[in-house]
């Protein structure tokens, strides 16, 4: 059955929108060569969407003569404004930016341990509040929050999780109260999927995995270019994972024996210090990305390298023996004695532990290592990583590092409240 003519007219609509907010301003002929709808069509739009304030003239192209044929049309940025808020359990980082994206300001507030869940809420609050004035926003129209934990997929609330101070679950409705903007609240692992598929390590699959490496350890699905959230909300909780290694199982309420437990932060740090790696804090990343950064950085003036598929597994078949598969084997030589490249081995050796099983269940063909970590450890983790998995998993994997690290929970809240915003506003018809 054919569209009717306002269903058609809205339809064209949302498309030309679309392609105004992934392309940027275009003229009037460029949105008929992209569309493929006649001039009449074209020029119909632009006059609906003018007249409804959803677009105007921005400027001209540089390479058409002057006149209505140049006029560039560009989405009306300031239509609405945008808050992306990431959550940490050590405090709060608040963007606000126009209907394109387009950040405005940026600002945090460090929250101490022991603070109050009222306290922690009015800083939080405060500061977004404060944020939003200097972006000269009158109002929100949606704010996207990450957060660590489980999100409940019935009411899309932050589950009561067990070592997360209480003032996260009570964020939302705060904010949603006092700025009264919608609030949209999710994993903040699963934003960094959403933006590493956007703008980072994963733009060319529809399907991968993010391992999350920060001050916590997680995991992202995409399969078929679809977030997995589960059942319950809790896909890709990998701290969870039993493993080997570890001197404990995890339970219900603790992580500590699984996953966590060989790749969070104080895991990292730890192994850092058994190599004797040290590195002064930045203050700008989780300590262990440093202790990583600096381990990357000094294996590679030192000319080490990472082992290929064929040289790990056989340094690993000669653990079963006694030695350990991140020091003795084929090529160790200069690793030997290289105490930095021998903490990116057996770093590598853990991180594999925990992907592999993700990819024995999925097998996502790519792992993105995500977090600060990920993007620390670079190429070099990475390689590591992915040289195990091939020896390890009859699935081929690649592995990647992070193209956004810690950044990609605020691009990716970002991009959720972008994209929930214009659903509203753009013409509803072709949703």
């Amino acid at each position: 059955m054919p569209a009717s003519p306002s269903t058609a007219r809205a339809i064209n609509d949302r498309l030309a929108l679309r392609l105004l907010q992934r392309e940027g301003p275009l003229t009037a002929g460029q949105l008929k060569q992209l569309t493929g709808l006649s001039r009449p069509t074209v020029a119909d739009l632009v006059e609906r969407l003018s007249d409804a304030g959803l677009i105007e003239v921005v400027g001209e192209a540089g390479d058409q003569r002057r006149g209505p044929n140049a006029r560039l049309y560009g989405i009306v940025a300031d239509r609405a404004h945008l808050a992306a808020l990431d959550v940490r359990t050590e405090g709060v980082t608040v963007i606000v930016a126009d209907l394109i994206g387009r950040e405005l300001t940026r600002a945090s507030v460090p929250i101490a341990d022991g603070t109050g869940t009222g306290p922690a809420v009015e800083q939080a609050v405060t500061l977004v509040e404060r944020t939003v004035k200097e972006a000269g926003a009158d109002r929100l129209h949606t704010m996207a929050i990450g957060a660590p934990g489980l999100i409940d997929p019935a009411t899309g609330e932050l589950r009561d999780s067990i070592g997360l101070p209480a003032w996260h679950r009570r964020l939302a409705a705060a904010l949603g109260e006092r700025l009264t903007p919608r609030v949209l609240v999710e994993n903040e692992t699963n934003l960094a999927a959403l933006a590493e598929q956007r703008d980072g390590a994963a733009r060319d699959r529809d399907t991968f995995v993010l391992l999350w490496l920060g001050v916590g350890t997680g995991a992202a699905v995409v399969l078929d270019g679809r977030l997995r959230r589960g059942a319950s909300g809790g896909t890709g909780e990998i701290g969870f994972l039993p493993v080997p290694g570890t001197t404990t199982i995890p339970s219900a309420t603790d992580c500590e024996g699984g996953f966590h437990s060989l790749g969070g932060a104080a895991a990292v740090a730890a192994l850092a210090a058994a190599h004797g790696i040290t590195a002064d804090p930045t203050g700008r990343e989780p300590h262990s990305a440093t202790l990583v950064r600096t381990a990357v950085a000094r294996t590679a003036a030192s000319g080490s390298s990472a082992d290929g598929a064929a040289a790990w597994a056989d340094r690993a078949a000669a653990s079963v023996n006694g030695l350990s598969a991140s020091s003795d084997g084929p090529g160790s030589s200069a690793r030997a004695t290289d105490p930095y490249a021998r903490f990116l081995d057996a770093l590598a050796d853990r991180l594999a532990i925990g992907a592999a099983s993700v990819v024995a269940v999925l097998d996502p063909g790519c792992v993105v290592l995500g977090g600060e970590v990920g993007q620390a450890g670079g190429e070099a983790l990475a390689a590591r990583v992915e040289a195990r998995l091939t020896a390890m998993s009859p699935m081929p994997t690649e592995v990647r590092p992070s193209g956004l690290g810690g950044a990609a929970v605020l691009r990716g809240a970002l991009l959720m409240a972008r994209e929930a915003a214009q659903d509203d506003l753009f013409p509803p018809a072709a949703r």
